[in-house]
Formats: C-alpha cells, sequence, structure tokens
C-alpha cells in the first residue's frame, strides 16, 4: 500500500537541470520556468553553457546546465540548488558543488554504464558512494527503461526515443513541485504543432515521469512554491535577448520611424537578430550582414535615410564597431547599439559573463566622441532599457550604447506584458517645415537639447550632407579651424550631459540612512539586492542602489554618495565602474568586490565582501 505524499510548502525552490548538451536541459528548463511563470511564480534563471561546440558525450568538458529558481522575493537563480537532475556521470560530478547540503538529487540510473563512468573519470562503479552522496536523498531512476516502456507500442525507433529523455526528468519534476502537468503539455503542442508523433511521444514520456514520482518515490516529500502577489495582467517568461528585441519593436511603434537592424552573428547576442527577423509583419528589417563593420555600416545609412536604426553584437564586435561609432557621433545621427557583454578578452570565454566592455562603451573611439551608456539589470528590464535608448537616440540625435550581459541575455524572469498605453509616445527630433522656413541647416541646434535637427531625404529643401569631417557651428560647411573644433567638441559633450536632465534621480532603494552603500551596475542587480537584503536582516544597516544610466550619471549622484561613510561597488571586472565614479567623486575612497571568473557573483560572496570592508573600516 502506498504512503501518503507529504507536502512541503516552500517560499522558492532552486531546481538544476545538468547533462550533455544534447539532453535538451535547456529545453526541459525552459517549459518549467515558463510554467512556473503562468501560475504566478517569480523566477530567474541561469543557462550554464560549456564554451565547447561539440565535447565528447559522456565528457566532463561537454556538461550544460540549467538553473532555474522559482517563488515568492526571487532575485537570482540561486546560489545552491534544492535539486539536482543530473542526466548522466559526469553531470552529477560536475554540479554537485551546487548543490546545498540535504538537497535532492535525479539521476538516469541508466547512465551508469562502465563506458560513462569512464569517461567522467571515476575511481569505482559506485558514483553515489564515491562522491560521498547520502543514498536517501537520490532518486535513481531507470529513465532508457522507462522510456522504451512507455513508447513500446509508439513504433519510435531507439534513437529517437532517447531524445526524450529530458521530458521523463521534467515529468519528475513536476510530481516532485507540484506542477500540472497539462501545462507542459500545452507547451509542447505548440512547439510540436507539425509534428504530432513528437508530440505524442513527448507526452506518454512526461506522463510517465510523473507516474514514476508519484507511484515509487511516494515517500519523497512533495513541494509547493509560494506564488507572488502580481499585478493583474497577461504573463510570461522572457530572456533578456527576447525583451530586447520587443523593447525595439515597441520604440519602432512609439515613434513612427521603421524598426532597421543590421547584425552579424556573435554569442551571445545573435537571439536578438534571431527574433527580429521573425518580425517581418510588424515591418522590422533585419539584414544579416558580412561582418561587424558592416553591420554598424548599414544601420548608419538606414538611420540617415530615416529608420530607427539598430546594431547588435558582444565585446569583440563593439571594438570592431568603433570606427563606424565614431562616425554615428560626428553625424550625430541616432543609433542603438546593443553590446551583450562575455567574457574576454578577444575570444576569450564566449558562453560566459563578464561587466568587462564597461570602459570600451565610454572611452573605445578615437578623438572626443562622447555617447549615451545605458545598462539593463534584469531580463525583463532589457525590454525596458532597449525602449529608452531608442527614445534617447531619436530624441538627442546620439548614438546610444545599452549593456546587456550573457547572464541577462541568455537568462529569463517572469514578465507582465505591457499595456498599450504603459510608455509613452517617442518624439523624433525631425526637422519641421517651420524649421526649414527659419534657415536650417545640418548643424543647427535646438537650444533647450543641443541636439541638432532629423531631415528625412526626400523632404523638399532639405538636401544635405554629413560625414566624419568636422562641421562649421555656424555654417555647416566642413572646418578645419581649431577654435570652431573645439566649439564643437564641447556642443557634443554638453548634448549628452543634458540628458540628465531625463534620467531618474539616484534615491537609494534599501536603509538609505545607513553609513555604508552597496552600488552596481546592469545585470549583477539581482545578486546585490539580495545580499544587501540579507544584511540588513540581519542587522547590518547596508543601502544599496543599482546603476543603470552610466553615461551621463543621474545628477544628483556626487550629492548623495557625498553622505555615505563607505562607498563599496561589486562587477563583474577588476573595478572599471569604480575607476569611473572614482573620477566623479576624486575626495572618497570607492571600495571593491571584484569577480573575472564567467560567472555571476553568488549572494554570499557579496555579503562576504561587504563585511570584509565593513570590518576593515570601523574604527
Amino acid at each position: 500500500m502506498l504512503q501518503e505524499t507529504s507536502v512541503k510548502t516552500l517560499e522558492k525552490v532552486v531546481i538544476r537541470f545538468a547533462g550533455d548538451s544534447g539532453d535538451g536541459m535547456q529545453l526541459a528548463g525552459n517549459i518549467f520556468s515558463n510554467i512556473s511563470a503562468e501560475t504566478g511564480n517569480e523566477i530567474s534563471t541561469f543557462p550554464d553553457y560549456p564554451a565547447e561546440i561539440r565535447a565528447p558525450q559522456g565528457s566532463l568538458s561537454g556538461v550544460s546546465g540549467y538553473q532555474v529558481s522559482v517563488g515568492r522575493g526571487v532575485y537570482t537563480p540561486g546560489d545552491e540548488a534544492d535539486v539536482l537532475v543530473a542526466m548522466n556521470p559526469a553531470a552529477l560530478k560536475t554540479n554537485l558543488r551546487y548543490l546545498k547540503k540535504g538537497g535532492i538529487i535525479v539521476c538516469d540510473g541508466d547512465s551508469f554504464t562502465a563506458a560513462n563512468l569512464r569517461k567522467a573519470e571515476y575511481a569505482t562503479d559506485n558514483p553515489i558512494t564515491e562522491l560521498g552522496i547520502d543514498p536517501a536523498r537520490v532518486m535513481l531512476v531507470p529513465m532508457t527503461t522507462l522510456i522504451k516502456s512507455a513508447l513500446a507500442d509508439s513504433g519510435t525507433d531507439p534513437k529517437a526515443m532517447m531524445k526524450s529523455r529530458n521530458m521523463l526528468a521534467l515529468g519528475i519534476i513536476c510530481w516532485l513541485f507540484d506542477r500540472p502537468v497539462e501545462a507542459v503539455l500545452r507547451k509542447l503542442r505548440a512547439k510540436f504543432a507539425k509534428k504530432p508523433a513528437v508530440y505524442e511521444a513527448n507526452a506518454k514520456v512526461i506522463r510517465a515521469g510523473w507516474d514514476y514520482g508519484h507511484n515509487t518515490h511516494s515517500s519523497m516529500p512533495v513541494y509547493r512554491v509560494e506564488t507572488a502577489a502580481s499585478v493583474p495582467g497577461l504573463y510570461t517568461d522572457v530572456t533578456g535577448n527576447t525583451a530586447t528585441a520587443w523593447g525595439l519593436i515597441l520604440a519602432s511603434e512609439k515613434s513612427g520611424r521603421p524598426l532597421f537592424l543590421g547584425s552579424y552573428p556573435i554569442t551571445p547576442a545573435t537571439d536578438i537578430l534571431h527574433e527580429l527577423a521573425k518580425r517581418k509583419d510588424l515591418g522590422v528589417k533585419a539584414v544579416q550582414m558580412e561582418d561587424e563593420i558592416a553591420g554598424v555600416c548599414s544601420a548608419i545609412g538606414a538611420s540617415y535615410a530615416g529608420d530607427l536604426a539598430v546594431t547588435s553584437t558582444s565585446g569583440p564586435g563593439l571594438a570592431l564597431k568603433s570606427e563606424g561609432i565614431g562616425l554615428a557621433v560626428m553625424a550625430e545621427l541616432p543609433l542603438v547599439v546593443i553590446d551583450v557583454q562575455r567574457g574576454g578578452p578577444s575570444t576569450g570565454l564566449p558562453t560566459k559573463t563578464e561587466q568587462t566592455d564597461l570602459m570600451q562603451a565610454l572611452y573605445g573611439r578615437n578623438g572626443e566622441a562622447p555617447l549615451c551608456v545605458l545598462a539593463a539589470t534584469s531580463p525583463t528590464d532589457c525590454f525596458h532599457m532597449a525602449f529608452e535608448a531608442a527614445r534617447i537616440a531619436m530624441e538627442h540625435m546620439t548614438p546610444v550604447i545599452l549593456l546587456t550581459d550573457a547572464f541577462i541575455a541568455n537568462g529569463s524572469s517572469a514578465w507582465r506584458i505591457p499595456e498599450a498605453g504603459d510608455y509613452p509616445e517617442i518624439k523624433p527630433r525631425l526637422l519641421t517645415d517651420e524649421e526649414l522656413a527659419k534657415g536650417w541647416r545640418p548643424y543647427k541646434r535646438d537650444s533647450e537639447t543641443m541636439s541638432r535637427f532629423w531631415a528625412i531625404p526626400g523632404m523638399p529643401g532639405a538636401m544635405h550632407r554629413l560625414g566624419g569631417l568636422e562641421k562649421d557651428y555656424e555654417t555647416s560647411v566642413i572646418s578645419t579651424d581649431g577654435h570652431n573644433h573645439a566649439i564643437m567638441v564641447e556642443a557634443r559633450r554638453q548634448k549628452i550631459r543634458n540628458i540628465a536632465v531625463e534620467v531618474p534621480p539616484m534615491e537609494p532603494m534599501i536603509c538609505p540612512d545607513a553609513d555604508t552603500i552597496l552600488l552596481g551596475w546592469g545585470g549583477t542587480y539581482g545578486h546585490l539586492l539580495a545580499a544587501a537584503t540579507e544584511l540588513n536582516a540581519q542587522g547590518h544597516k547596508v543601502a544599496f542602489w543599482q546603476f543603470r544610466y552610466i553615461n551621463p550619471l543621474p545628477a544628483n549622484t556626487v550629492e548623495t554618495l557625498s553622505r555615505y561613510k563607505r562607498i563599496i561597488v561589486a562587477e563583474l571586472n577588476t573595478g572599471m565602474f569604480a575607476d569611473y565614479l572614482q573620477m566623479h567623486l576624486p575626495g572618497k575612497e570607492i571600495l571593491r568586490i571584484n569577480k573575472v571568473e564567467g560567472q555571476p557573483f553568488l549572494v554570499k560572496e557579496v555579503m562576504d565582501g561587504v563585511m570584509k570592508h565593513i570590518n576593515e573600516t570601523t574604527c
């Protein structure tokens, strides 16, 4: 007689899926994230790809991971997993360090063959004992046996059967966390709408996984995860790259300017190109160019023609685009450059995350070439900041670099799809007949913003020529006069400074009256927020703020930070933003917490770093 299943309610839970790159861990994790978002959970995900394109199957170097945290009060994918799904011995060995003490392991017992154990470099034939794992916390599932049984009468060939192992694991996880199987099947129906036989096979395997958990391991507790209070609306989970693409589409709609993307594929930014290439129905023109230089130059041409022009890339591509971006600065054309940061230098760690392109974004051009630099803080914030980048570019006639990173670009969060009125109209600085009648010249500026007007080719009386050579401030013709050059340099600088009027003021989010403030920028937001929240819960007063506007900074940044005894900057580089802030606050010492391992912060690492600085500076 089966025992009654115990049910435990949790605020949040962390699951890590791990297996070979071909085991479908990203798909299983993504489906679980999506159905969790639909049930009202907050989510945060971290896909952890291997750098090797086709590592040997079953090897330690070929393991791919997907970590997801779901529940209430979720800011990060979690430091440690409550449950580890390991599809082979290599996945178990490389990912056990991410499992918290007492956590549950779901393993494919049929994968523990002599060949796989040898590939994963085990010394014995018993990985559970060798790794010191408590057998009571392990669900050793005969996945191959179960799949063959479930699909025995389906006509599916043995090789195709094994492609659904991830769905069997997902079925078990759905049972373990009280997730409705029908929600998974709905996702699979949509994915395999044109392949009904594939859908039916996966549906049987999903149910087999759920039944296995329910019937065989009733003594293992089922976890019910709390849902978050949310604003009514339509929710989904969205990756940062997809959200970026959608934010640009909305900006095109709100500005009335057609969207053009000129881009070259590069990890981890390519999904932006993929997503926009699907949107011809919305008037999007996405062109895969032959290289990074062609990508930015095609976008500059589209901008001159009156389009909302975008180019997407990662660090190596941003370096190649630098001359083209300088041309856009000199021509004062609106241009959005999306830089999804990854580990460097050169090709570096192409599938891993860093924040090491900041100085390149701020200063990586010849001459005095100022532009606006923004940074998104989360997968969902990519939508807002992409919209904001496009708005600033068109309303201030400047290139804008939007920095995201591999962590938030590939990761996902639960997202409420905005209503039509949630975002304002964008008002491009288009040349009007009124301005034309006043004696318009290409570099004549609006006195309030210092921005020039955008003349669209074909407008009667607005023939003009732009280019990379300096222009006369008064006449807009080519000029080599040194005094005029100084005036134009200052005008371009002032134009960027004036954007600060529209930047939200700096208002520390937590405990603003503390002596210590923890600062970050971009995609480290969730980890730093969680660290600051926990430190305050432990009785340590720590303020917190995350920067999204880098150049210009919020207008009250210096005034606000001058009030704090300790200013601590945590970032995934060797101190670029800390150095940048130090230039603005020469009288203050900027303390640092840095990491360059290709991985996001752990919350504990940030907490330990803050306490170390507090203890070292306490009199």
